[in-house]
């Protein structure tokens, strides 16, 4: 399940939620930068699997440098606007890190965009080194919004920090794919999503904290990102303006 949300009291049913919301994922989030994908999986053609492949937003832009993709993802609703919006696929199917459904030794790389947190460790990483041939590499990936710049900070305050952010920070501790795989290689890549204002709404709305919070505290949600966007001097008339990431990208051998 392709996201980077907050942790909430029931992480399941905010795993669970994006199906319902596919159509806005897919327009709201950001894609990758090219030059990230190319340092997870390789200049040549590859055979990759992308689990928790959401609406395809890592699946297109794996395919566009030339690769061999089988994206896997649980949720029908999600693998449906992805295959209607993805050309290219060399398959696709319903299931989870935990359960991939493939082959032993059937592919080269197996990436993760925004979903590595929403899996169960203990169960997928065994399952996905089944899958890897020898050589291969898990390649989780996750876009982080850019807290550096301070309206992006303060957006922050408002929305709280993601799942994913705490979880791509904490993969670089010692020991975190242990046993099955070595310490990872990491590397930060800089880029924008072009943004206007309902832009920037749309993107909270695509959150599963917002997919799954009460009419109240969606409607606090918006108010606080619209006070932002007409208080703040680096956004407050602006009819654009860019929303900055840090693409943290990893690449995990197995041992």
């Amino acid at each position: 399940m392709s996201t980077d949300d907050t942790f909430g009291p029931d992480p399941r049913a905010q795993a669970r939620s994006f199906g319902r919301a596919a159509d806005l994922y897919d327009a709201a989030r950001p894609t990758y930068p090219a030059e990230a994908l190319a340092w997870l999986a390789g200049d040549a053609p590859a055979d990759v699997v992308d689990v928790g492949a959401g609406t395809g937003l890592l699946t297109r832009g794996l395919i566009a440098l030339g690769h061999r993709v089988t994206a896997v993802e649980p949720d029908e609703q999600m693998l449906a606007k992805l295959t209607a919006a993805t050309t290219g696929l060399a398959a696709a199917r319903t299931g989870s890190a935990e359960a991939l459904g493939l082959p032993d030794a059937s592919a080269d790389v197996v990436t993760a965009g925004q979903a590595f947190h929403w899996f169960d460790r203990a169960t997928a990483l065994p399952e996905i080194r089944r899958v890897l041939r020898p050589g291969g590499v898990l390649a989780p990936i996750w876009n982080l919004r850019d807290e550096s710049v301070d309206w992006v900070e303060r957006l922050t305050e408002v929305i709280g920090s993601s799942k994913g952010e705490i979880t791509a920070l904490g993969a670089t501790d010692p020991g975190y794919f242990a046993p099955g795989f070595a310490e990872p290689e990491v590397r930060v890549f800089r880029h924008e999503k072009p943004l206007d204002p309902a832009g920037l709404v749309r993107l909270v709305q695509s959150r599963s904290y917002y997919l799954t919070a009460d009419d109240q505290r969606q409607r606090e949600l918006v108010a606080g990102v619209e006070d932002l966007l007409a208080t703040h001097p680096d956004l407050a008339g602006r009819d654009t303006f860019a929303m900055p990431y840090a693409t943290y990208a990893f690449r995990v051998r197995p041992v």
